[in-house]
């Protein structure tokens, strides 16, 4: 009887540990209903539990560092890809080269190949501004059409864009601008730009959100967001700067030391899947899938670009022109903010 006792507890403990194996930890970057619908469905799919915690990728970053002795999340997912190089030369990811590569879009495949397979782009989309056409005439401005436009004197105090430091959205803006312009000339023109900054906030959407609802004039922001609040009738309008644009790579990569690896393995491929990807529109995600497999919304197929730039992931990705950027920000432009 003593052996059947024991035989039934090791056989519920070997159930339990089974059970906790079935879990994920996820840190996600996307917009809160993208994560949503990709874990309802994921879980769904794979009768695994996931534990998710929303946060802007640069925070996102901090947070897998901070842990990286003892890792509580396996995989994130969601934010842009510079991110990730400078996470991956960092040693804070795990390396993992996805069945699907084949599938992907050239972009994808070089975000894994410049991260050294510590990461792969799911998505992109491109960088910009968006204006809220009722504030603008109300105050009888006329609509910015360029990058240069945001320094005028006459849009003092309406123009929002986030903190680079924690928002990859803003570092991506910051990353294209230097890249357009030279850095030099980018940081004095981000000076001028400054004084009609009302607020860097630290999550990438947040000017936009402000821009819909009528609290600034115009917000730098990603075009997945700016599209989905058009879609829910905000009187927003979306513009590609004439001195032109960059297409940022979203990625997703395992943490290195992850409990649950194999847990995060599927939660990559689910995520590389044409059936996930082929979700985003669902969830007012208008952004370009990596997959070639999978549904473009229809939304991003209309979208005026203009002119666009081959954005340099790999120079701006790496930690010392990353570190070197955000911190001339830092000193420069966060010392003297609004």
């Amino acid at each position: 009887m003593k052996f059947a006792v024991l035989a039934a507890c090791l056989a519920g403990a070997s159930v339990a540990t089974t059970a906790r194996a079935e879990e994920l930890n996820l840190l996600c970057s996307p917009d809160g209903k993208w994560c949503e619908l990709m874990v309802e469905k994921f879980q769904e799919k794979t009768g695994i539990k996931v534990n998710a915690v929303r946060l802007s990728a640069g925070e996102a970053f901090a947070r897998i560092k901070t842990e990286a002795r003892n890792p509580k999340s396996d995989v994130w997912w969601g934010g842009s890809g510079d991110t990730y190089v400078q996470a991956a030369q960092e040693g804070v990811l795990a390396e993992y080269k996805s069945p699907q590569d084949a599938d992907l879009y050239p972009w994808a495949q070089h975000q894994a190949e410049i991260s050294k397979y510590r990461s792969v782009g799911t998505e992109s989309s491109a960088i910009g501004f968006a204006y809220n056409e009722e504030i603008l005439k109300k105050k009888g401005l006329q609509p910015p059409a360029c990058w240069a436009d945001l320094a005028k004197p006459e849009y003092k105090g309406e123009v929002q864009v986030a903190n680079p430091n924690s928002a990859g959205t803003a570092y991506f803006a910051l990353a294209t601008i230097v890249q357009l312009m030279g850095e030099d000339a980018a940081f004095d023109y981000m000076k001028k730009l400054n004084s009609n900054v009302s607020s860097y906030p630290k999550s990438g959407s947040a000017p936009v959100k402000a821009a819909a609802r009528g609290e600034t004039g115009i917000a730098i922001a990603f075009s997945h967001d700016i599209l989905a609040l058009i879609d829910e009738g905000f009187p927003l309008k979306s513009v590609a700067p004439c001195e032109g644009t960059a297409f940022q790579v979203a990625a997703a990569g395992i943490v290195k030391g992850a409990r649950n690896k194999a847990a995060a393995e599927k939660w990559i491929e689910w995520a590389l899947s044409p059936e996930a990807q082929s979700m985003a529109a669902a969830a007012k995600m208008y952004s370009r899938p990596s997959n070639v497999k999978a549904m473009v919304p229809a939304a991003v197929e209309s979208m005026p670009v203009g002119k666009v730039v081959d954005y340099d992931g790999a120079r701006f990705g790496a930690a010392e022109t990353r570190s070197h950027l955000l911190k001339r920000w830092t000193d420069e432009i966060g010392a003297i903010a609004q």
